[in-house]
């Protein structure tokens, strides 16, 4: 199992000590939730704190765009190193185009579901992507319950994948904790994304390392 630690859930105070802790972990990538207050009802932050990140982070970053025309920014994320870039099915027009241009920009391309976009939608693109997350919460903000009917479209996406071929990933956010991971993994899980369950944790690199053994 991959681990993306969400930095969403971090000591915003302290974010040095967060990130060195990522680095010590065993995470795989570092989760960063971008929101612009128009696209979610929320604002989190933006380039000029993903810039002190990318300095200090030797962990892949997995940039998470939850903000309207997520195109206009490609140039921006790629220029912070990223490894993932992804962006909302909800927000691209022109979802093919946006896919062709991330790779273009030397990224791994991933492509997000909210809670209430059906699966059945990336059929035309699931072979042009690298990742698909599926959103287990409603996007905006961390600590929410788990949305137990995730699990049913990640079931629906394993078998996508598997029929048509296509080598995307499968990563999950909101709601991953002790209980909901061990049932995301069997449902077909590739990648969890963990905010308050590990940086709220007293051991935080002991709860990356559970989600790890997956």
């Amino acid at each position: 199992m991959l681990v993306s630690p969400s930095l969403l859930a971090a000591d915003f105070a302290n974010l040095q000590k967060d990130i060195e802790m990522i680095n010590r972990s065993d995470a795989d990538w570092l989760h960063l939730d971008v929101m612009d207050g128009v696209f979610v009802p929320n604002i989190s932050f933006g380039f000029p704190v993903l810039e002190a990140v990318a300095r200090h982070c030797k962990k892949p970053l997995d940039v998470h765009l939850m903000i309207v025309e997520p195109e206009k920014f490609i140039r921006q994320v790629q220029a912070l190193g990223a490894y993932m870039m992804n962006v909302h099915y909800e927000a691209c027009r022109h979802l093919h185009r946006t896919i062709a241009e991330i790779h273009e920009a030397g990224m791994k391309a991933a492509v997000t579901l909210n809670p209430h976009t059906p699966v059945c939608l990336l059929e035309d693109i699931i072979r042009d992507v690298d990742m698909v997350l599926i959103m287990t919460v409603n996007p905006g903000f961390g600590g929410q319950a788990f949305i137990e009917h995730s699990l049913d479209k990640v079931r629906m996406l394993r078998e996508m994948i598997e029929r048509t071929g296509s080598k995307a990933l499968i990563e999950v956010d909101g709601g991953v904790n002790g209980k909901t991971a061990p049932r995301l993994a069997e449902a077909g899980v590739d990648v969890l994304v963990a905010g308050s369950y590990v940086f709220g944790a007293d051991q935080p690199e002991e709860r990356i390392k559970t989600l790890k053994n997956l």
